[in-house]
């Protein structure tokens, strides 16, 4: 290629006037693999636009459309009559083979973001169970607000609507009394935990955590310094004298009190006051993940654990992503009021509140009765396809357990449950693999967790026999 400087590598560069792609496509891809794989050198002088164009048989402005990509990508630098050349630092694209690089959170839980949810995924709401036109409606009357009002700097805590409204809705659906000061809103679970690993000191303490348990929040804790110790589940929850001799040191427990995730029980009222005390006489702190509360499909839901807390030692964290969206990142912490301030003060400085618009279309949510109207829907088109997917798996598995909204399915000991949920993936499922939930090797049981909430147009029957293959194909004779 004329121009190109001698110590910029071997690149040749041919266009295809029948591919699908346009030619200043072609061009601008071919230069930036050139760029990536090494074989442009960084400073290397580029053609002309007039002499590439010639060499390739080409008008101008199609390479000068292609230079002009490349340098808003910073693969190139124009320096006027001087010319173009390649950048002294581009952009290196990162080899995902490679062990330090870095894709998704947790590939056994978490998938493609912004893609629509696949059969058998959790943590996804029904999609086609949301109530599009009113909330629509709402956000779109907020959003006009917002922009008509005088700027300012918005209460880091979050708008003070929702957290009022949270205050009515937690003391009659989940038990919890409290005032507004002790609510901040967050981006999500993970922005609550994080304020509170924060804002409490509990970097380079122990923390129990539920065995099996939430994959994401254990990553979470050991990213933040924080040990997690892993303390076995039963029938009753937390086994807290199990806590209690094998870290006796933690600063605090993390627990699904209301469903545990992913098996789905309910902490007793036995586990719970032992919980409670073993926090309260030894200065020690729960972190009640809400999970699944509000959508216990029994007659009435357990309530919260924080309900019963009357010393001021349970930190309980809620979101609106199972029975609104993810996509909001919306959750909420409630503190114990002699904590308050502090938690205010972290806030403000290092994790404020998101979008008020959001906030104050969720707080009129719930002030109009759309949100508990929401659930009970919820609620009845949860437990009619928890039934059907039961009834398609069951035939095909025979050691099936309810969890929560999911049905585990245990498989036997050693299956490659991670491979088969990731070969899943090709077949339109996203089941969780169930041994990727535990941390201790002598504990760990293996299957797959598979959510119910979404059911495809095809019904469960077509999925559960086609993972029944993967599961075959996996399992040794």
């Amino acid at each position: 290629m004329p121009g190109i400087d001698k110590n910029s590598g071997p690149f040749s560069l041919t266009l295809n006037r029948e591919a699908r792609s346009g030619l200043t496509e072609q061009i601008r891809s071919e230069i930036t693999q050139a760029i990536r794989e090494g074989r442009l050198k960084p400073g290397a002088r580029m053609p002309s636009c007039r002499d590439l164009a010639v060499q390739l048989g080409v008008a101008r402005g199609t390479v000068r459309a292609a230079y002009d990509m490349l340098a808003d990508s910073q693969l190139l630098v124009a320096k006027g009559a001087a010319g173009t050349f390649v950048a002294q630092y581009p952009p290196i694209a990162v080899n995902l083979t490679d062990s330090y690089a870095v894709i998704i959170p947790s590939s056994d839980i978490a998938y493609d973001f912004d893609a629509p949810p696949l059969t058998f995924q959790m943590g996804i709401p029904a999609d086609d169970a949301f109530p599009v036109k009113v909330w629509s409606r709402i956000v779109q009357r907020h959003a006009r607000t917002m922009v008509s009002r005088p700027l300012s700097y918005p209460d880091p805590r979050g708008s003070l609507a929702l957290r009022q409204e949270l205050v009515a809705y937690l003391a009659m659906a989940r038990g919890v009394n409290c005032q507004a000061e002790q609510i901040i809103i967050t981006n999500g679970y993970a922005g609550a935990l994080g304020l509170i690993c924060l804002a409490m000191n509990f970097r380079g303490t122990p923390a129990w955590i539920e065995e099996p348990g939430y994959l994401l929040a254990c990553k979470a804790l050991g990213l933040v310094g924080i040990e997690p110790v892993a303390v076995s589940v039963d029938e009753q929850g937390i086994r807290v004298s199990e806590g209690i001799a094998c870290a006796p040191q933690a600063s605090f427990a993390l627990v699904t009190a209301g469903q545990q995730a992913p098996l789905g029980m309910t902490l007793s009222l036995a586990r719970r006051s032992e919980l409670l005390k073993w926090a309260a006489e030894n200065d020690r702190w729960i972190v009640e993940d809400d999970y699944l509360g509000e959508l216990q499909l029994g007659s009435r839901a357990a309530p919260a654990l924080a309900s019963l807390d009357t010393d001021g030692r349970v930190m309980h964290i809620g979101t609106f992503s199972k029975t609104l969206s993810p996509s909001l990142r919306l959750g909420f912490v409630v503190v114990p009021a002699a904590q308050a301030a502090r938690f205010a003060d972290i806030a403000a400085v290092v994790a404020p509140a998101s979008s008020f618009v959001l906030h104050n279309a969720v707080a009129e949510f719930l002030r109009d009765g759309h949100f508990l109207r929401h659930l009970r829907r919820m609620k009845r088109i949860y437990a009619d396809r928890l039934e059907k997917m039961t009834q398609a798996l069951a035939p095909l598995f025979p050691d099936l357990r309810r969890g929560a909204l999911s049905v585990v399915v245990v498989l036997p000991p050693g299956t490659a449950d991670r491979a088969i949920a990731r070969e899943a993936l090709a077949w339109g499922m996203a089941p969780s693999p169930l041994s990727a939930w535990y941390q201790r090797d002598e504990l760990r049981q293996y299957g797959l967790v598979l959510g119910a909430t979404n059911m495809p147009r095809e019904g469960f029957a077509h999925y559960a026999r086609k993972l029944r293959q993967l599961v075959d194909a996996h399992t040794c004779d």
